[in-house]
């Protein structure tokens, strides 16, 4: 075994590194439930930004707030590092398999260091916009050469993610890397209560990624419409794809709907703490 797979599974090995790593799910699913409760109230009126930079400035304007930022950042580290090490040390038999398991392992890393970062960025007293940086990636791509065709290009990718994460709602696909909590050999009460967890995760799950996927899938039509309109100012983050989905007829509707469920995403990422296979 070489070097850096030796290194990487006694990092999967360890339980401190596990325990951290878990606490990356926990942190996950704070900043995912701040950013519902932020769309929500823009919703019924309110303001605020959506997306992960507001979410870490609510965040770190809350008591014991930089502690937290700094939970964020060391949490998310330890479990981007983990999807790294799954996508490499072939524990698991799907990346023995196919090579897009191993794709989605980095591909999840790779969010998982962004919200960090923005984590760090925020415990040192900087901000960021999301928007912001998406407009400037855009007029970047749209000064070069096939900028238009680069943009579209990024569009549906983030877009194709967005329906990954409607699809494997619908399809309850993340089941397979939860451990559930099983009912044999219980007595009928602690069956019925294990029966009611299950479902109610699973419940959380499929509306969590659906809402999920819907505000990250319009993320990516917003780079579209930025490509086709040459206006760099028409891409966005999190926050933009929001707020689009507020201007659509119901849009308020639709934006408390897709807030509500982002909160029960995060509440599914307290589940994945308890229930991941890691």
């Amino acid at each position: 075994m070489t070097g850096p797979q030796a290194a990487a599974r006694a990092a999967q090995d360890s339980t401190v590194f596990r325990t951290i790593a878990r606490i990356g799910y926990v942190v996950l699913g704070i900043v995912h439930i701040v950013i519902g409760l932020i769309a929500i109230a823009v919703a019924t009126g309110g303001s605020g930004e959506a997306d992960q930079g507001g979410a870490m400035e609510q965040i770190r304007n809350s008591p014991a707030g930089i502690a937290l930022l700094w939970a964020i950042f060391l949490g998310l580290s330890a479990l981007a590092i983990w999807q790294i090490a799954e996508a490499f040390l072939e524990r698991n038999p799907d990346t023995k398999k196919k090579w897009g398991y191993r794709v989605k392992y980095i591909g999840t890393a790779v969010a998982y260091i962004a919200i960090a970062i923005t984590a760090l960025v925020y415990a040192v007293g900087g901000q960021s916009d999301s928007s912001e940086s998406s407009q400037t990636m855009s007029a970047q791509l749209l000064a070069t050469p096939a900028g238009v065709f680069l943009l579209v290009l990024v569009g549906l990718i983030v877009g194709g993610i967005g329906i990954a994460f409607i699809y494997r709602g619908i399809t309850q696909a993340f089941r397979k890397n939860l451990d559930l909590p099983s009912t044999a050999a219980e007595s009928e009460a602690a069956a019925a209560a294990k029966k009611g967890a299950r479902q109610g995760i699973v419940i959380f799950g499929v509306v969590g990624y659906v809402a999920k996927g819907i505000a990250v899938a319009v993320t990516g039509v917003l780079f579209v419409i930025a490509a086709i309109a040459h206006d760099p100012a028409q891409a966005g983050g999190l926050d933009a794809a929001l707020h689009a989905l507020a201007g659509l007829p119901f849009g308020p509707v639709i934006l408390w709907v897709v807030g509500a469920g982002l909160v029960l995403y995060g509440l599914f990422c307290f589940a994945r703490a308890r229930y991941a296979k890691m």
